[in-house]
């Protein structure tokens, strides 16, 4: 790519422009003083590719309406090897943030970069690094990550990421760090309200301009709460030690506009409301505090977001994929477009996809699906759910007219509705062609929520420890509205893979605030087992999850299910073996404390999809992409409750790796499982 080309593909995505000299690096001349009470949320860089880089910091400015700031790119440290330098505006209408893409660098190559203000008050030093050329065969390696809570934990995992990054070799340096989603929760505790929730105190963020009240929670209502919310999570010191040590390519889930929000909907107290104009400020301040190459609907603005005039509107007509019709919806869903893909060398296509944006709403929450439920037990009839999800396209399009609920029946209210859909028309053709064109050695699918199943085997539990008879056929799903409970189209998305023979298939995911390790299969037994690729979930960077969540659980029959609590140590998750193993493993266990044991009760047919569990793990996962094999590595730190001492982000729980060699399509893929540190006794 020549300057001009450079230039103009900068404007299209409303960054500004910056070409480096790459054959004049020379001494800095700006009188750069360091200040950083002056730029509070640190830098940033985002999305790399083989010669520019996106660039990121905020300095807010006490007068006017816009400031320029300087920006320069350096080959070291000290900047006497400035390859870039550029001046960039900083405006009050972008709440002072600012971007810049730099371009004309050298792939796969380490720089560094700051701002000066005119007076000469600088940024910190940020470090970045270029993706490397498509024609390199080098392996890649990179962390994903998801799921910080500020409000609620500390980010001790990216303190342990840096610590172990700085004294890794050349060749075990992360290239980047993929965030899948929460970058930030909406959903914001004042301490003074609740100071604790399950183990954990509640820290400070401030109070969110003009919040509402949902229950324990206060969430954004408008641009000023977003943006409050987004320097809140920033101004923790691991968060930004990250962004400024790593380039980060970031996608949004759920918490970047509404807990249980999808389109412009949001969700509060079971009560469903269209939110057109927030979705609008959420787009906005994601696309302000986040360095990214997604696209903004305003077009070849350079310095600010210029976001669309909706109003709040009803949404009341929905197309063949459950996308509201109505005009405000589809102007502020389209207002910013995150989905995208990025290349990595010879061996990696990264692919990511927004599943909130365009998905259907979630058709077990119609008032129809109330009868859809399994009382005591902690699972729901996995062949209910299949039916809901299919619509009518449900076994091959022939839906049942009822759906059997023990000794009654109720109308399939799906039949005749188009089924369940988390990517929407335009995102899915946009993923088949992307998975299906790709002639990387690795095409890895980031998906931000699981793509693996989350069930057990409730038929094989014990007569009489719950009243009611099981209502199902055999496997029940914990279900979770993630992509795991998309069957059909993640079958669509599994079988197209299968039969293109795409090669090297990977799913990355997060939001399960869990570490998952398996295999992409459309099916599981007793439909067969058919696995087309491999699947891995990281754990939370902080947000507490199911595992924690049920040592607080009230006494009942089935909290075997899901933890141990032995006189004098530490609650043990059941439930990791619950879902891995099945509900007799998990009950010898929770009995007799006995690991064998457990193991020996284990049900083949309940996980043959998964080699690895933790519903209670913490830290961040590591891939390391190459010719022949892919390894995904679980760091997993203890439970983040307060901030570390130790430079190296405090204590690790486990380190686990899984392996595989690239496979023949056809042929299914092995994962190679080796526990390389600590205890993961419950989860292998």
């Amino acid at each position: 790519m020549d300057r001009r080309e450079f230039l103009a593909g900068a404007a299209v995505i409303g960054v500004l422009g910056i070409w480096a000299t790459k054959s004049a690096a020379a001494l800095s001349r700006v009188a750069w003083r360091e200040d950083r009470t002056l730029y509070p949320q640190g830098v940033a860089s985002g999305d790399p590719d083989e010669h520019s880089i996106m660039l990121w910091t905020r300095r807010p400015f006490d007068q006017g309406e816009r400031h320029m700031l300087t920006v320069e790119v350096a080959r070291d440290a000290t900047f006497r090897r400035v390859v870039a330098t550029a001046r960039v505006p900083v405006l009050a209408a972008a709440d002072w943030t600012c971007r810049a893409l730099v371009g004309g660098l050298s792939p796969a190559t380490t720089y560094w970069y700051r701002f000066t203000d005119d007076s000469g008050a600088g940024s910190r030093i940020g470090r970045t690094i270029t993706a490397p050329r498509v024609t390199d065969r080098r392996p890649v390696r990179f962390a994903f990550v998801s799921c910080q809570s500020v409000n609620e934990g500390a980010q001790n995992a990216f303190r342990r990421m840096i610590w172990e990054d700085e004294r890794a070799p050349d060749d075990r340096k992360l290239g980047f760090v993929l965030h899948l989603g929460d970058f930030i929760y909406e959903v914001v505790e004042y301490p003074d309200e609740l100071p604790r929730r399950y183990g954990r105190t509640v820290y400070d963020l401030g109070r969110v301009p003009d919040a509402r009240k949902v229950g324990n929670f206060h969430v954004p209502t408008n641009l000023a709460g977003y943006r409050h919310v987004y320097r809140a999570h920033i101004d923790d010191p691991d968060i930004q030690d990250a962004r400024a040590h790593f380039p980060f390519v970031c996608i949004g889930d759920n918490h970047e506009f509404s807990w249980q929000g999808w389109q412009s909907f949001i969700k509060y107290g079971g009560k469903v409301e269209p939110a057109q104009p927030l979705r609008v400020a959420a787009n906005q301040a994601w696309w302000e505090y986040i360095p990214s190459r997604v696209r903004k609907a305003s077009g070849a603005g350079l310095d600010q977001f210029r976001p669309p005039v909706v109003t709040t509107a009803p949404i009341e007509a929905f197309d063949d994929h459950g996308f509201g019709t109505e005009a405000n919806n589809r102007t502020a869903v389209g207002s910013m477009t995150a989905y995208r893909a990025l290349r990595y060398g010879r061996h990696v296509e990264l692919i990511l996809t927004d599943l909130h944006s365009y998905k259907m709403a979630d058709p077990t929450d119609r008032p129809e699906a109330a009868a859809l439920d399994s009382g005591e037990y902690p699972v729901l009839p996995q062949e209910w759910m299949e039916i809901v999800d299919g619509g009518k396209d449900y076994a091959g399009g022939n839906p049942p007219a009822t759906i059997a609920i023990g000794d009654k029946t109720i109308p399939n209210y799906r039949k005749d509705e188009p089924a369940y859909t988390a990517l929407g028309r335009e995102q899915k053709a946009w993923l088949k062609q992307r998975l299906t064109r790709s002639t990387a050695t690795w095409k890895i699918w980031g998906a931000t929520n699981g793509t693996l199943d989350m069930r057990t085997d409730p038929q094989n539990l014990p007569a009489g420890l719950v009243k009611a008879a099981w209502m199902g056929k055999d496997y029940g799903t914990f279900g979770g509205g993630d992509v795991s409970g998309a069957f059909n189209e993640r079958a669509e998305i599994y079988d197209l893979v299968r039969d293109r023979k795409v090669s090297g298939f990977v799913t990355v995911s997060g939001d399960r605030h869990s570490f998952w390790a398996g295999y992409a299969a459309p099916h599981l037994p007793p439909a067969g087992f058919k696995p087309v690729g491999l699947s891995f979930i990281t754990g939370s960077i902080s947000a507490p999850g199911l595992g924690e969540a049920a040592e607080f659980f009230k006494p009942s029959t089935v909290l075997p299910l899901y933890v141990r609590k032995p006189a004098g140590g530490a609650p043990e998750h059941t439930i990791n073996l619950t879902i891995k193993r099945g509900v007799r493993a998990a009950l010898e266990y929770a009995s007799s404390g006995d690991i064998v044991k457990a193991r020996a009760l284990t049900n083949p047919d309940v996980a043959p999809h998964l080699e690895f569990v933790d519903m209670a793990g913490h830290g961040y996962a590591v891939v390391s992409a190459g010719p022949d094999t892919i390894e995904t590595e679980f760091v997993c730190i203890v439970r983040p409750i307060a901030r570390a001492t130790t430079p190296d982000g405090g204590p690790l729980r486990y380190r686990v790796s899984h392996q595989a060699r690239l496979w023949r399509p056809g042929t299914p893929p092995r994962l190679e499982q080796r526990v390389l540190e600590g205890d993961a006794k419950l989860s292998v």
